[in-house]
């Protein structure tokens, strides 16, 4: 130990020790046990640091006695002046509570706070106050310091609850900033992923394009699943959904760059085969991990209306409906983009369509959810909830199939994976 300064007793006294001299500080992100329903023990434990700012001999003196006297065993470390306590506040990572005396010979009266707050943030500080500072003291609070003390009219047992109490707050007030900066973080995520869902570009009211989006990551908008639909200006509707293998952010950014693509291919006349050939190789260069792939459907609605253009990589079936019956549709299929780049061969097909018929696509998500320990929806299973609702209009229609599939998957944990469906079809109903 470092000699006490001249004035204090000869036992361990305030310590004005070299900076440095305390050791290394604790690891970042270490936390204090907790005991008496919350209050803070890491001043009791050693785990924290205390330093006293005070240029008066025997006032540290005093200090001192009062936490021998104490239930508190944290090390103290005295500071003639504010300069010196900067330099050995600056870059601790361990909890560290600052007894700050307003009258020093480089800071006086809020000045002191100030400072202290600015090059220590995350320091809990309690003031020391004359015996007619009281409003000193409350003005040191609204400066940023945690509670203050009156000198002379505070005993061992008021010191150690000032201190561990200071430092409760101060963790309470570092909890909220943090939470408040992760609800505005969450907020502008929420209002950029937003933005980012499709919206169908259609040129009248003879087509009706129904979507369902469910995200399956958590606090999410968007996932890796996509669709879109564009009406170009000879009557065509084409439209497209798809599915990026995987479930985190980068699959969602994927995929929304995906469907930007496609909505950009469709608008310059890009033919639907080279659609899907340029998706292949802007998944290829955009995925962060060369095992990702992309389940794809395009289809094209032709004005005449009597049939639809379907093409699909390695994407699940479709449903058709007409009237109230519905029908699996199962057009020839090829390789999800991304598997053996460039090697893919895929084919359109010209489904018939009857009068008033509606087409619906869908991602895997909506019949992959479990229905038992060892069982699944499955596609059949989905075939017999749209026959159960096949006389529903098409918003209704797919609000039943999203809702009963995630309520016979609720009991099994729920739909796992990302859900999309889109409804489609002229005439914008049955």
């Amino acid at each position: 130990m470092v000699e006490s300064p001249v004035g204090l007793s000869s036992r361990p006294v305030p310590e004005r020790r070299p900076l440095g001299a305390l050791g290394s500080p604790a690891p970042a992100g270490d936390t204090a046990p907790v005991r008496d329903g919350g209050v803070p023990d890491s001043l009791r434990s050693g785990d924290a640091a205390l330093v006293l700012v005070e240029d008066d001999a025997g006032d540290a003196l005093l200090v001192e006695e009062l936490l021998a006297d104490s239930d508190l065993d944290s090390p103290l470390t005295w500071c003639k002046t504010l300069a010196e306590a900067e330099r050995f506040l600056s870059g601790r990572t361990t909890p560290v509570c600052v007894l700050l005396d307003l009258h020093l010979p480089d800071a006086q009266g809020l000045d002191a706070v100030t400072r202290i707050v600015r090059s220590a943030p995350e320091a809990a500080v309690v003031v020391l106050t004359g015996m007619a500072g009281g409003d000193t003291g409350l003005s040191a609070v609204a400066t940023g310091a945690q509670d203050y003390l009156v000198k002379g009219r505070f005993d061992p047992e008021t010191l150690s609850r000032a201190l561990r109490y200071a430092l409760q707050r101060k963790q309470v007030e570092q909890a909220a900033a943090a939470l408040r900066a992760n609800e505005r973080i969450a907020q502008e995520n929420a209002r950029l992923e937003r933005g980012l869902l499709p919206v169908p570009l259609l040129r009248g009211e003879d087509f009706e394009a129904v979507a369902r989006y469910e995200p399956g990551r958590v606090h999410g908008l968007l996932s890796g699943d996509f669709y879109d639909v564009v009406q170009t200006v000879d009557g065509t509707v084409h439209a497209v959904i798809g599915d990026v293998s995987g479930h985190g952010a980068a699959e969602a950014a994927l995929g929304v760059c995906l469907r930007v693509a496609w909505r950009t291919a469709v608008l310059c006349g890009t033919p639907q085969l080279e659609q899907v050939r340029l998706l292949e190789e802007i998944l290829v260069a955009e995925r962060a991990d060369p095992h990702v792939f992309a389940t794809v459907t395009s289809v094209v609605f032709p004005p005449d209306r009597r049939d639809v253009r379907v093409l699909r990589a390695g994407h699940p079936g479709l449903l058709v409906r007409h009237g109230g019956a519905v029908a699996w549709e199962e057009p020839p299929v090829g390789m999800a983009l991304g598997l053996l780049p460039g090697t893919g061969h895929w084919t359109e097909t010209a489904l018939p369509l009857p009068l008033g018929g509606q087409v619906v696509l869908f991602t895997d998500g909506l019949f992959e959810g479990r229905t038992g320990p060892a069982t699944r929806l499955g596609e059949s299973g989905l075939l017999g909830l749209a026959r159960k609702h096949g006389a529903l209009p098409p918003d209704a229609f797919v609000d039943a199939l999203v809702d009963e599939a995630e309520e016979g998957a609720a009991p099994y944990g729920g739909l796992a994976d990302d859900v999309a469906v889109l409804h489609l079809g002229w005439g914008g109903g049955r």
